[in-house]
């Protein structure tokens, strides 16, 4: 990575279509996805390497099929723990509820566990790959100024000197203390909650019976995160009780005094740090501002219960950063980019709520109210298949938008991902379907192509039965998945925008409605393959 690929001094050359403020999961995520649409981008980080504390420890299959996008997927995949089942226990260590998040169709597994320092060094790495992104490590954005044509930054340097840059757009990813968002005056509206936790990281020495097991810990006395970690970490969650010394509670001593009560010892693990956190509920009053728009922490903040804090920024930079490009290359009206807010918006907060709730199941020091919550949730287990939808339900809400960018009238399939099975590609090779659709605008048809003389210069992809022989120009659902989800949701004929969200849809014998008013496809991205 270069702490100053360029020398900054007001030319030309320090003109660009994106800057990104801030180098963490968001901000590489965006990075990497402006990347590989061939656009000119600076990033401007303020630390000189990855944050070695790691934070965020899983994530889901929809994020993974987003970095899928930016051909990472394999990759990260390689150092994440997958398909581990969690357990709700009581203060016995006696389990009352057990689970595995059941797979979403995007082609990857529901649940991974991660070592963030290491994922954000594979996507750092996969920034390398793009000639067109540049790199300011240790640099800080002291200034936004945005006129009718872009953004003026004014950057600190290391060695106190300034710098300007310039940006059509600005993305801002700086984190939940965000200077950008005070520098726009938008409110991060919400609470802190009086409980602070510990949290722990630590290298495993040697292991322990269902160490590979999330279990939350429902002890009136002190609830407890039991929680797996790849690259032989193990990570340990405490609330800070009234009357506790916080300072002495991230000690280690205090550290394994909590942890022998489930049976472990010094000789098995190595603490790595402690830090104390507060939990917050967050949300910036607006996700736009002119040119400028807040995504990550930066935009939102949420309790870690259902470990969706990191997710919702890499959503977050996939919704906005093709559209961006749309825009940036005129394939779209700059109207477009208004959608990002009322997508991404409605989504997180549900994400939150859910979070909250499950902090909530979690958390209870109630001894009357923990004893009826273990009784219900037994109840539960015992009857098949329910535990399992409960989490399903309550844990990670599918990314689904009931209003933004996509046409009238809406159907079945408006506003949803369509889902990722592997398919027959027409070369006869077993592929996953985001990776024939190629992140452009396609049509999807179910059979044979129709004419659709609106949306004329965007590629057709047919989608053939389970069976059929490979063909140019389709696909076969050799997995019997597509079909079916266009048979429930009654549609025929699907036009995908670049994120593979249905914009339109028409039945069978009916033509799609037409493409958005301005919109002229542009050629599709050049790929970007994995290293």
């Amino acid at each position: 990575m270069s702490s100053g690929a360029r020398a900054v001094d007001g030319t030309d050359d320090d003109a660009y279509d994106v800057a990104v403020i801030g180098f963490g999961p968001t901000g590489v995520t965006a990075a990497n996805l402006l990347g590989g649409t061939g656009l000119n981008v600076v990033v401007v980080e303020r630390e000189a390497d990855v944050y070695s504390r790691a934070r965020a420890i899983s994530t889901d299959e929809e994020v993974i099929r987003i970095w899928q996008r930016i051909g990472l997927a394999e990759r990260l995949k390689l150092d994440m723990l997958a398909e581990r089942p969690l357990d709700f226990v009581d203060a016995r260590g006696r389990t009352f509820l057990s689970a595995c998040p059941a797979p979403r169709g995007h082609g990857h597994p529901p649940q991974m566990f991660l070592y963030q320092p290491a994922l954000e060094q594979v996507l750092r790495e996969g920034v390398d790959r793009c000639p067109n992104v540049s790199v300011l490590l240790r640099h800080e954005c002291l200034r936004l100024r945005q006129d009718a044509d872009g953004v003026e930054l004014t950057v600190a340097a290391a060695d106190d000197s300034l710098r300007r840059l310039r940006a059509r757009y600005v993305i801002a990813a700086d984190g939940g203390s965000s200077l950008t968002r005070a520098q726009l005056n938008v409110g991060y509206e919400g609470r802190t909650y009086e409980d602070r936790w510990v949290v722990v990281d630590t290298e495993m020495l040697r292991p322990w019976p269902d160490h590979d097991r999330l279990r939350f810990r429902c002890d009136p006395a002190r609830p407890a995160v039991d929680c797996p970690t790849p690259l032989g970490h193990h990570r340990w969650e405490f609330p800070v009780l009234p009357g506790d010394d916080e300072k002495r509670l991230t000690g280690d001593d205090a550290i394994y005094a909590m942890v022998s009560r489930y049976g472990i010892g010094r000789d098995q693990i190595r603490i790595l740090r402690a830090t104390v956190y507060s939990h917050h509920v967050r949300f910036a009053a607006r996700f736009r501002v002119g040119r400028v728009f807040l995504a990550g922490d930066a935009a939102h903040a949420m309790p870690p219960w259902i470990g969706q804090g990191m997710a919702a920024g890499v959503r977050d930079a996939a919704n906005l950063c093709w559209k961006l490009a749309a825009v940036l290359r005129g394939e779209l009206p700059e109207s477009l980019l208004d959608s990002y807010e009322a997508e991404r918006k409605p989504h997180v907060k549900e994400v939150t709520r859910r979070a909250v709730f499950v902090g909530r199941l979690i958390t209870e020091r109630r001894l009357p109210v923990a004893r009826v919550r273990n009784g219900v949730l037994r109840a539960i287990r015992r009857v098949p298949g329910l535990a399992s939808r409960l989490v399903d339900s309550h844990w990670i809400p599918v990314a689904s938008y009931a209003q933004g960018f996509q046409a009238r009238p809406r159907t079945k399939a408006s506003g949803h991902q369509i889902p990722q099975p592997w398919v027959t590609g027409p070369d006869g090779e077993r592929v996953r379907l985001d990776d024939v659709l190629g992140g452009c605008w396609l049509l999807l048809h179910r059979g044979p192509p129709r004419p659709q003389p609106a949306w004329e210069g965007v590629p057709s992809l047919a989608v053939l039965p389970a069976g059929s022989r490979p063909a140019e120009g389709a696909v076969v659902d050799s997995d019997g998945v597509l079909l079916p989800w266009l048979a429930g949701r009654g549609v025929a004929t699907l036009a995908l925008r670049p994120d593979a969200y249905v914009y339109a849809a028409a039945p069978a014998g009916t033509r799609l409605p037409p493409p958005p008013a301005g919109f002229a496809p542009a050629p599709p991205p050049v790929a970007v393959s994995a290293q």
